[in-house]
Order: C-alpha cells, then sequence, then structure tokens
C-alpha cells in the first residue's frame, strides 16, 4: 500500500472567481467562521465503522493479527520483568478477567477506579472492564488519599483495582478493592492475576452486553494544576475513532514494524491512547516501563531495539543534555513529543545532535481523545518548527487565545498568588510547604507571589493570562 493510500486523500480546497477571497484557504481556514479543517481524509480501509452497536473491545479484538500470527506476535514486554505478552495471550487474558471481574459483580455502567503504575497488566484491565460496559476510571499513583477519595466519591466507583503499594491510598474510601498482583491483606480477596489465571475465558455464563458507541467507556481525570480535577467523559466511539487515527499514523510513518517504548502513564490519555489501546490496533510491540528513570528509559531502548518514542519535552532536553555519543540510541528513528510545548531551540539543538532521529510535536487533549495536531512528515516537521503539526483526519478548531509562561525544564510550574490578610506575615516558604501537604508531588507550589487583589473578568473569572504576564515581567525584571 502506498503512503498516499494509506493517509486517504486531501479535502477539496473551495475557489471562487472574480476577486474575491476564497471562503477556506489552503491551511484549511474558513474566513467566515474563524475554523480550521482538516484536509486530510481517512482512507477507506481506515474509516470510522458505522455499527452503532460496537464496543471498543470487540473492535481492538478485531484489530489483532490473524490467530497463527497472532499465538507468536509479541503485544507487550514488560521492561522491569522482561516479561512478555503475545497478542493471544492478551485476547485470551482480556477474556478471562472479564469473566472474573463479571462474576464479583462487574455489570453495565458499573465504574471501576484502576490506581497503578504501567504494567503489562493495565491493557489487560482496561479491555476487560470496556468488555463489560463498565467504566473505566484511572487514577495518577502518586495522587495523595484525599484526591484519590475525591475521584474515587465522584466518578461513583464500585470496584476498585489497586497496585499493592498503593492500597493504603484507597481502603479509607470503603469500596470494595482487589490488587492488581500477590496477596491481598483480605484472605477472601483475590488479585486480578488470579482472575487471570483461574478463569474460563470461554465462559458460557457470561452474556455479551448490548454496548452503544454513543456509550460511556471511561471517566479520565484533569491533572488538576489549575484548579479542582474535573472528569472527562470518554465514549467507546471516541476511542475507535482514536484507533483509526493512530493506525493512520503508524501507517503514514512507516511504523507498523517499529517496536515501542512506553514510559508514558497509562492513566493519562497519552499513554492510554497509545499503548493501552490504539497500538494494539496497529499490530506493534510495546515496551512498558512500569515508572520513569531516564538511565532506565536508556537501557530499555539498546536492550529491546526500540525504534519509537512517544515523548515530553523534559525527556528530549535530557537527551540533548546527557547523551552526546551515546549509542544505546542507535535503534531510534522516531520521537514524538506531546504534552507541553516543544521549543524551537531545543528542536533544533536535537536535530543536530541526533540527525538520524525523526522529531515530530503534536498537539492533545483528554477532551478530544488524545492527539488534534501531528506532523506525518518529518520534512513538513522540519518546515514548521515550534509547530505542533497539522489537524488529524476529521478534526475542526478554532484558536481563541494563546497563554505562554513556560519553563524550559518542566513546562507550565505551578505558582500561587496570594492576597494577603491586614496585618498577616505570611511568607513564600509557608505556603509552598501548606500546599505540599495538600496535593501530589508535580502540583507542588514552586514560587509564590503575594499581590493586593486577584484580577478577574467582569464575570467573576481570574485573568490567568494576566497573572502569567505579571509573571514573566518579574523574571525578566531580574536578568
Amino acid at each position: 500500500m502506498s503512503v498516499e493510500e494509506s493517509w486517504g486523500t486531501t479535502a477539496p480546497i473551495k475557489e471562487e472567481s472574480g476577486n474575491s477571497q476564497p471562503p477556506i484557504n489552503r491551511s484549511g481556514f474558513d474566513l467566515h467562521t474563524g475554523i480550521y479543517t482538516s484536509l486530510v481524509q481517512l482512507g477507506d480501509h481506515l474509516k470510522v465503522p458505522t455499527n452503532p452497536y460496537l464496543g471498543i473491545t470487540s473492535f481492538v479484538l478485531s484489530q489483532f493479527p490473524h490467530p497463527h500470527v497472532a499465538e507468536s506476535k509479541i503485544a507487550y514486554i514488560d521492561s522491569s520483568t522482561n516479561q512478555q505478552l503475545t497478542f493471544a495471550q492478551l485476547k485470551r487474558s482480556i477474556q478471562s478477567l472479564a469473566s472474573g471481574l463479571y462474576h464479583l459483580g462487574i455489570r453495565k455502567d458499573d465504574v471501576v477506579f484502576v490506581l497503578s503504575p504501567n504494567s503489562i497488566l493495565y491493557p489487560v484491565m482496561c479491555l476487560a472492564i470496556f468488555s463489560l460496559g463498565a467504566i473505566l476510571s484511572p487514577a495518577n499513583p502518586i495522587n495523595t488519599p484525599s484526591e484519590i477519595a475525591k475521584q474515587v466519591i465522584d466518578s461513583g466507583a464500585k470496584l476498585a483495582i489497586s497496585a499493592p503499594e498503593e492500597l493504603h491510598k484507597l481502603k479509607p474510601t470503603g469500596v470494595p478493592i482487589i490488587v492488581t498482583y500477590g496477596q491481598s491483606s483480605d484472605e477472601d480477596s483475590v488479585s486480578i492475576e488470579e482472575l487471570i489465571k483461574c478463569c474460563d475465558p470461554h465462559d458460557d455464563e457470561l452474556p455479551e452486553p448490548k454496548i452503544n458507541q454513543t456509550d460511556t467507556a471511561a471517566i479520565l481525570y484533569s491533572s488538576g494544576t489549575t484548579g479542582t480535577s474535573k472528569g472527562v467523559i470518554l465514549t467507546h466511539s471516541n476511542f475507535i475513532t482514536m484507533c483509526r487515527l493512530v493506525k493512520w499514523h503508524a501507517e503514514g510513518t512507516s511504523s507498523l514494524n517499529d517496536v515501542f517504548l512506553g514510559f508514558i502513564p497509562i492513566f493519562h490519555i497519552y499513554g492510554l491512547g497509545f499503548f493501552g489501546i490504539g497500538l494494539l490496533c496497529a499490530g506493534v510491540t510495546s515496551v512498558l516501563m512500569p515508572k520513569f528513570d531516564f538511565q532506565e528509559m536508556l537501557d530499555a531502548i539498546e536492550t529491546h531495539k526500540v525504534n519509537n518514542l512517544p515523548a515530553v519535552p523534559p525527556v528530549i532536553l535530557n537527551l540533548v543534555k546527557y547523551c552526546k555519543g551515546n549509542s544505546k540510541l542507535s535503534s531510534l528513528r522516531r520521537i514524538g513529543s506531546g504534552a507541553a510545548p516543544l521549543s524551537k531551540e531545543l528542536t533544533d539543538a536535537f536535530r543536530e545532535q541526533f540527525p538520524w532521529i525523526e522529531l515530530r510535536q503534536g498537539y492533545g487533549l483528554t477532551e478530544s481523545t488524545g492527539a488534534t495536531s501531528v506532523f506525518v512528515s518529518d520534512e513538513d516537521a522540519k518546515a514548521h518548527p515550534g509547530s505542533c503539526g497539522r489537524l488529524l483526519p476529521m478534526f475542526c478548531a478554532k484558536i481563541v487565545d494563546v497563554e505562554t509562561g513556560l519553563d524550559e525544564e518542566s513546562g507550565q510550574i505551578p505558582m500561587a498568588y496570594v492576597v494577603k490578610a491586614a496585618g498577616a506575615k505570611l511568607t513564600q516558604e509557608e505556603v509552598i510547604q501548606f500546599v505540599a501537604g495538600q496535593v501530589a508531588p508535580y502540583k507542588k507550589v514552586r514560587r509564590v507571589g503575594f499581590i493586593d487583589t486577584i484580577p478577574k473578568s467582569a464575570a467573576g473569572k481570574i485573568l490567568r493570562k494576566q497573572l502569567i504576564l505579571q509573571s514573566q515581567q518579574q523574571i525578566l525584571s531580574k536578568l
């Protein structure tokens, strides 16, 4: 199949005669509405299924390699234990776990809360939950007990699945809990591993739920760095469409035979979209890291001959700083960057140091089930430095506002602006310590500014952009 056939076709551009401007120009911008529309259409073999009664698990399993290939084709490798899971083993594990969860009382529309780092069990859990018509609600394991309790309550979780080391954070919620592996403190409880081993993948007692594409499949929560964490509802249709786009991108970038490395957490849409669901539809092998460690990442790249690395700007910055001439990267061919902006300066420095590795930036968000814009061509990415790519097929976008003030090391960092009460002697360190005791590490306040009033709009909305500009001016004044 040619690249052109894989990508599909470019949407026709409407031209008008005379001197009037065309309503849609060659960037996909509509002058009348101010909306950009993707100019790329999916090829026929990647069209989104129209069957309304199709769940994401059934769709993903239908995309697996042929059974005789699936028995030997590796889907996942655990980087810490080297444990492997073929596509055939993965399918049987999903079916066995679905049976086990059903006999534990999980039914359609029940919410299952998951608190675990990356593992080869994680995709099994996600797809088993989806297959029952139940709803996945994953969380960051480093969240505090109070943050976890809020999500459990807000999502209405009926069951929680926890890594053993995080069990203590869930017990106060009162929700029934099973651990991912090992022995639970409750002698009557079983683990996910035990359910997979003991339950029949062809359970005749397991009814097939009637799942509609419009049914809720997952509730993912925002990081909460700018306020209270909010749940985002994603449907089976959202995930099926995302899978088609991942396959489209894999074909367009000649990545179907690549080995991917996943340190991006699966509880995040970036990790769930790629390593929990999407890449399975591309038939590739994914190496999963339980947690991020820079040296362990380099070792995994070398050991498993990784070709493709979905990453974030701080990782790319470290590669530039510490890996010049490092032979561990010799197999690497492609790096995608998301979750925060990648500067032109860092991009140029990376390309100069690693000319054999393609570097492409993308943009996405939880509400769009992952990426909305990417670069498919490396030449296109080089020609548009600092850009996050072109709109993916089926997407529209409208630019409303742009916020700046990004830190090179970490993207946006949490900062507090505080209005002191009259006569108060509050210090920056006291504010930092107080917040640190209430939130996860990545939400901890790094800087504090004391101001007279919080700027607000006429409607009472905090003018965050004005605060960002104020902090930039303070930084510049010190240079």
